[in-house]
């Protein structure tokens, strides 16, 4: 199948999708999940934002469907200007999560039960070895550490090179095991 020919197949799948034939919308999601899912992924490094993504789209291209005007570009452009679109949009809302859980050292926190007078002195050990470090690396220990944040995702938020972030969490480690060591 050319590409002429493929573009008005997709053409006409996204006309059926207008009229709400659910059958065309699978035909569809079948013939173009590949492509959106490599767009949204250069987006979204994460893969659980990227489905997020994708499947928006799909909702988004299902709702417009009836949008679609063929003379002004082929289905295909259509359907990747919306998962782009999209992908910037969760990109936006993930930053804007993370920003607001910005990390404060009195986000560290023990469990649900309440801390012993032990406890207690060991966190505000803690608090204050954290302090001791630079404000990136402490952020970078609390986001991995605390959140789950993985090395990709601390790299891309610090802009940084995910061997850098290895080195700054492992020398950051060191530093908080002297100070709670009493060593430094």
């Amino acid at each position: 199948m050319d590409a002429s020919t493929d573009s008005a197949r997709l053409a006409g799948l996204v006309a059926r999708v207008a009229a709400h034939d659910r059958a065309a919308f699978g035909e569809l999601y079948a013939a173009t999940r590949a492509k959106l899912f490599g767009v949204v992924r250069r987006i979204l490094i994460r893969g659980d934002l990227a489905e997020e993504a994708l499947q928006e789209s799909y909702v988004r291209i299902w709702s417009n469907a009836h949008r679609y005007e063929p003379g002004t570009a082929s289905a295909m452009t259509w359907m990747v200007a919306i998962a782009r679109n999209q992908a910037i949009d969760v990109k936006r809302r993930a930053a804007e999560r993370m920003s607001a859980q910005a990390v404060e050292l009195d986000d560290v926190v023990l469990t649900e039960t309440k801390p012993s007078a032990e406890d207690t002195a060991d966190l505000r050990r803690l608090r204050n070895c954290l302090g001791g470090l630079g404000d990136d690396n402490r952020d970078m220990v609390l986001l991995a550490y605390h959140q789950g944040y993985s090395r990709e995702e601390l790299a891309e938020k610090f802009a940084r090179p995910v061997a850098t972030v290895k080195t700054i969490l492992r020398r950051s480690l060191m530093l908080l095991k002297e100070c709670l060591d009493g060593r430094a």
